[in-house]
């Protein structure tokens, strides 16, 4: 069975970067709607960030569970169940007549969605060569940046009918994406196979998910997580602050906004699903990986000088940029460190990310009241310190090569 998905891997890695669309467009489809709708149960801002970070909260809580779970069952159950899981929460959200509600699809949104985004980048690899494996993430993350992309557009578009809909219609989608992955895709990692893994891992200790983090920041991954944190704060500082930025200062309304998001979006789903695979092969992971740091970091600062519609578009488009080549390509160079453990590493992966999607709302927020152009300084230095330390870490690398060579 590998053999054959290995040879053509086109069929399950369309269904599974059109799966992580689906979930990409529920959640971005959240971000122009969710203030509205927490407003018709009386709710406040404090209120709106509780609910953004609980959602990244519980990926950064289950992702790894979800990716041991398919190291021990295989890739297509856990995305099955992943799809499902989410659509729940989106017709949980679409028929919330409560506060607690909300908390609880988000919940549940957040907990079913880990389960599909490592476990989809862990079936990547298991069909993928080494030398195809930067396609093949370039491919998954192109899917996930339009997904988050056009979400916002359309959830935008729908909920001028009624709030309610963009999630009928998310859930709806998610659920039909669950019945064909059941019956059409394959499995990646065949029983055998993890047995085979399962007998050679006989006898290690399970730790929690802290020490993981902690064990796995000592790795030869670590460092790479640490720059999967640094990418993920950068675009949640972003996206979390950017609706409001651009209403205070240029006073643009939620469809200047959402076209802003959808242009820029653009931009950065060609990159990943055009220009990743060739930059890597060409250049290496290495390389891609400091030059979207350093184009990034210029985005932020850009960004806080453009005065009209069309540099607002030009610089978002620069960040947008920098932060589509950085994740396939990271997502690639983790991946090739990790062995057979895939799954978990991938796990860990999306906890980081996720601990960065935590952590930059809830500081742009801070920042913006403090002035609002200093969520993307301030986003600017994290790229920057993220490129120099990264520089850092591959000098030591290649002298360590060096050295026992």
């Amino acid at each position: 069975m590998k053999e054959r998905l290995m040879s053509n891997p086109k069929t399950p890695l369309i269904l599974l970067s059109f799966n992580l669309f689906i979930i990409m467009v529920g959640i971005g489809l959240v971000i122009p709607i969710l203030p509205f709708y927490i407003d018709l149960f009386g709710a406040d801002a404090r209120t709106l960030g509780l609910l953004v970070a609980v959602f990244a909260f519980m990926q950064f809580l289950f992702a790894p569970i979800w990716g041991r779970l398919s190291d021990k069952i295989g890739r297509k159950p856990l995305i099955t169940i992943g799809l499902f899981g989410f659509a729940i929460a989106e017709f949980i959200f679409a028929f919330a007549n409560g506060l607690w509600m909300l908390f609880l699809s988000r919940i549940l949104a957040g907990i079913f969605g880990s389960a599909l985004m490592p476990t989809a980048m862990a079936y990547v690899s298991d069909v993928t060569t080494s030398e195809k494996r930067g396609q093949g993430m370039g491919v998954l993350g192109a899917a996930m940046g339009l997904g988050i992309v056009v979400g916002p557009g359309i959830g935008g578009w729908l909920g001028e009918y009624n709030l309610a809909v963009p999630f009928i219609v998310a859930g709806v989608a998610a659920t039909l994406a669950g019945i064909v992955s059941i019956i059409v895709l394959p499995e990646s990692y065949p029983k055998e196979k993890r047995e085979e893994d399962a007998l050679s891992e006989t006898g290690e200790k399970r730790d929690n998910q802290f020490v993981l983090m902690g064990k796995a920041l000592k790795s030869p991954v670590g460092f790479l997580l640490v720059l999967v944190f640094i990418m993920s704060f950068g675009l949640a500082n972003f996206q979390s602050i950017f609706g409001y930025y651009s209403m205070q200062r240029y006073e643009y309304d939620p469809s200047e906004v959402g076209t802003i998001i959808l242009l820029v979006g653009v931009v950065g789903t060609i990159v990943q699903g055009v220009l990743v695979g060739r930059l890597t092969k060409r250049y290496g992971e290495e390389r891609v990986v400091t030059g979207a740091l350093l184009i990034s970091a210029i985005g932020f600062i850009l960004m806080t000088l453009a005065t009209n519609f069309i540099l607002v578009l030009l610089t978002t488009s620069i960040f947008f940029l920098g932060n589509s080549l950085l994740r396939p390509s990271l997502n690639s160079f983790i991946s090739k460190l990790a062995g057979k453990k895939q799954g978990m590493v991938m796990g860990l992966n999306n906890s980081f990310l996720s601990l960065g999607n935590v952590a930059g709302p809830i500081l742009a927020g801070i920042f913006f009241e403090i002035n609002i152009h200093i969520p993307y300084l301030f986003g600017s230095c994290v790229m920057l310190f993220g490129l120099i330390i990264t520089k850092i870490w591959l000098a030591k690398k290649r002298g360590t090569v060096h050295a026992t060579s």
